[in-house]
């Protein structure tokens, strides 16, 4: 159509046209040098674009097959009714998040019920414990997204502010509806958990005794850096790496027995 011609010699070198290599150059300098215009370079120096060859074409000549019509047409009314789904689906999840998760709207002096979702020392199986526990009363708001409560003495090593998020307003029952509810829910006791002294150093004698109502083994324990008044009787779960210690502690006694 435009009658060029293609002469290819190498790969690392495809063009032998020297007129329409140094062509390009001169119009990667002309189209470098009015990029910024936003124009073509012949409508900035010549006021005028040059005909390209589709404009040789009449466009009263130019018709659409009806089937590509109808395919556009069939494919315009999908996009559509897909826009149109993920605009509904998309207003529904924000509804039903929005519903579930509306910023209460807490001040001072408020009740409120804490999560026990962070609370690791309730004596209590975690299916078993109060998804939250409370009320306590707001004593500060710090900020739109946390608030400081005053917690009991059950409570009373927990830092006392919390998320929003992990916490929601209390409603007193109504004793005429529940008579035998209690008011305040009785929270659940805190336990105190000894620190070990250190790591273990051997395990000294082993002894079974009774301990409420069941059997249990108990082991002898000698803290490495302490001294021997620091020594004491663990259950297998309470020492710290216990498995190791106790693999360690029978071998070396099967160890002792071979050499008897």
């Amino acid at each position: 159509m435009l009658g060029t011609k293609l002469e290819f010699s190498t790969a690392y070198h495809t063009q032998k046209d020297v007129l329409a290599e140094r062509m390009i150059q001169t119009m990667e300098d002309i189209l470098r040098r009015h990029s910024t215009t936003g124009k073509t370079p012949a409508l900035v120096e010549k006021g005028w674009n040059p005909l390209l060859p589709v404009d040789h074409f009449k466009k009263n000549l130019l018709t659409i097959h009806p089937t590509a019509k109808d395919f556009h047409e069939m494919w315009k009314r999908a996009y559509d009714k897909a826009s149109k789904c993920i605009a509904e689906a998309r207003e529904y999840n924000k509804q039903r998040w929005d519903k579930s998760h509306m910023q209460p709207d807490f001040k001072e002096g408020d009740q409120v019920l804490v999560s026990t979702l962070n609370f690791n020392n309730i004596k209590r199986p975690k299916k078993m414990r109060d998804s939250f526990v409370g009320p306590f009363n707001i004593i500060k708001l710090l900020g739109k997204n946390a608030v400081e409560v005053k917690l009991t003495e059950e409570f009373s090593r927990k830092h006392p502010v919390f998320p929003v998020s992990l916490v929601k307003p209390y409603f007193q029952s109504e004793e005429d509806k529940f008579p035998s509810r209690k008011k305040n829910p009785t929270p659940p006791k805190i336990v105190e958990v000894e620190e070990s002294p250190g790591p273990v150093k051997e395990i000294i004698k082993v002894r079974n005794i009774r301990l409420n109502g069941k059997d249990q083994r108990q082991y002898f324990i000698r803290f490495k850096h302490q001294t021997a008044d620091k020594d004491k009787w663990l259950a297998e779960d309470a020492i710290p790496h216990g498995n190791f210690h106790l693999r360690s502690s029978r071998a070396s006694r099967r160890t002792e027995n071979s050499h008897q």
